[in-house]
């Protein structure tokens, strides 16, 4: 009984290893820090609040699954292999960047679809600590892109 117990235990763990945890945009952000209040001042300053934002340690080189919006970085109308995955529409656009680890920089092998960037989608990959900065803002984290699929 007790092999059969332990086979059991073994099977389910295998099983599960291929399955992404899901992350949510909480989990990204170290227990104590706080994040300033993201502001648009009378000037349209759009000016990263905190650009070198610290991130969870334990985050890296994990298989997880993240909700988000897409801001396209490379690709075409209608496809895309590079892009930020943000927790809110209109982030790095219309308002100024949330902190850094609350962006991730999504890269693909292969462009993939993005049907609607008004909708929120499910990003699939091996994420890392690694940052990445470009002229839209500073990012905490690097997601390696394995799958996009519509939130819901």
């Amino acid at each position: 009984m007790k092999t059969l117990v332990i086979l059991v235990l073994l099977f389910s763990t295998l099983v599960n290893a291929d399955e992404p945890k899901e992350l949510y945009w909480e989990d990204m952000v170290p227990k104590n820090f706080i994040a300033p209040e993201v502001t648009v001042d009378h000037m349209n300053n759009m000016t990263q609040a905190e650009p070198n934002a610290p991130v969870v340690p334990e985050l890296d080189g994990q298989y997880v699954k993240i909700p988000g919006f897409v801001v396209p970085l490379e690709g075409t109308a209608t496809e895309t292999s590079e892009f930020l995955l943000v927790p809110y529409f209109g982030a790095c656009i219309h308002v100024p960047p949330p902190p850094s680890n609350q962006i991730v920089f999504v890269k693909f092998a292969k462009p993939v679809p993005i049907d609607n960037l008004y909708d929120a989608v499910w990003v699939t990959g091996k994420l890392t600590t690694q940052r990445w900065s470009g002229d839209i803002a500073s990012v905490s984290y690097t997601l390696t892109g394995e799958n996009v699929e519509p939130y819901e």
